[in-house]
């Protein structure tokens, strides 16, 4: 398995019980697809660099997590649909 990190962005309008239902469902997409979850950052609310549907701020999240092509694939496919989330980033994630 490779180790990858997914950088993604919420609405910022959501309360505190939602965007932890979000990370739950990210997080148990990817251990459903034999994934392994290595580490959860809540980076809050900041700024963002340009205005993205109407919205200036976001609330940030990283997951480093371990898994296959498969998972990463599927776990694409669920934040594309994932309205809530305005941006996403998945990369491999190389450890020196």
């Amino acid at each position: 398995m490779r180790r990858y990190e997914i950088l993604f962005i919420l609405r910022p309008d959501l309360s505190d019980e939602a965007v932890a239902e979000h990370r739950e469902r990210l997080k148990a997409v990817i251990e459903q697809h034999g994934g392994e979850i290595e580490k959860v950052e809540d980076m809050g609310k900041r700024r963002l660099a340009y205005e993205i549907q109407k919205f200036r701020e976001g609330i940030y999240t990283v997951i480093y997590f371990r898994g296959t092509p498969a998972a990463v694939k599927e776990l694409e496919r669920v934040v594309g649909i994932t309205e809530p989330i305005i941006r996403h980033l998945v990369v491999k994630h190389d450890v020196a």
